[in-house]
């Protein structure tokens, strides 16, 4: 890059993410079913818990719903339940799908019978999949890696280079840490077709086999990257965003985890540092800052 990059730009226009902050996808889907009980599975594991329950609370409140009217349309088939009472017949499902059982209400009849064991068996199943679903929640591999809020470009051994921080907030060991940094940009092909293109930013290091405290990713600036002589205007123009996967192993539990996260043109600082966030204590043990772990310095 050239220097004139190296300007503060005021008020730089926002270019639309591919990945959040957050490291969600900022993805409009259209002509695609956002519903599908062909895949009930996975769309009930990437529910918030909080949808999660409702909908549980829901099918539970409504499943004994419609048990009750069946049990009141069996007439008396429940003994010391009160004729036409529907509460009664309410919480007697309730307790037949439990396998609860107080031993106050029974079913006296052919028809009454068919319906608690039919009730029986799907309460058995009911709670069997919700037991499964709420252990493959918790069971879900995920990586708390924080990266920081703003990437920099400084010279690095005599080159312009691209600097963000990623750290690991666990305790434990991210195994085989790799991370993956793509630039995507708006091309014209010879054809005049307006595509959005995917370029690979080679790394000084792009593994680590014990990732524990912080690691700096930098790519060189230099002729052979996708960013030689791009300046700001340019990648405003383009519409650039730096693209960022880690993958890796996670030390107690052995599953791949992973992370996402994006840099665009407003978010660069130029010209500038991370500030230093490593030390050592009074008996030589190596101490990390994470409260600068965002601060930059000129």
């Amino acid at each position: 890059m050239n220097k004139s990059y190296q300007k503060n730009i005021s008020t730089p226009r926002t270019v639309p993410r591919i990945v959040d902050p957050d490291g969600n996808f900022n993805i409009v889907r259209k002509g695609v079913s956002k519903f599908d009980w062909g895949d009930l599975y996975h769309v009930l594991l990437t529910l918030s818990w909080i949808k999660l329950f409702a909908v549980v609370a829901a099918g539970y409140v409504i499943t004994n719903v419609l048990f009750a009217f069946m049990y009141l349309a069996t007439g008396n088939g429940i003994e010391n339940m009160r004729e036409g009472n529907f509460f009664d017949a309410f919480f007697f499902s309730v307790q037949t799908m439990a396998t609860i059982g107080y031993g106050v209400m029974h079913p006296t009849t052919l028809a009454a019978n068919i319906l608690v064991a039919i009730e029986a068996l799907l309460g058995l199943l009911g709670v069997s999949m919700g037991s499964g679903l709420v252990f493959a929640r918790f069971s879900l591999p995920k990586a708390r890696v924080i990266f920081s809020k703003v990437a920099v470009v400084a010279s690095h051994n005599g080159v312009p280079t691209l600097m963000f921080r990623v750290a690991n907030e666990r305790q434990s060991w991210i195994l085989e840490a790799q991370v993956n940094v793509n630039l995507v940009t708006n091309e014209i092909t010879q054809e005049g077709e307006a595509i959005r293109k995917f370029y690979r930013l080679p790394l000084s290091r792009d593994r680590s086999s014990l990732f524990l405290l912080t690691w700096t990713v930098m790519h060189p600036i230099d002729e052979n990257s996708p960013l030689y002589n791009v300046t700001v205007a340019q990648m405003l123009a383009k519409e650039m965003e730096i693209l960022v996967t880690i993958t890796g192993i996670d030390q107690i539990v052995s599953n791949n985890i992973h992370a996402y996260h994006s840099y665009i043109p407003k978010d660069i600082h130029w010209n500038h540092r991370f500030a230093d966030i490593l030390s050592k204590t009074r008996d030589g043990r190596r101490s990390v800052d994470y409260s600068r772990f965002h601060d930059v310095v000129p």
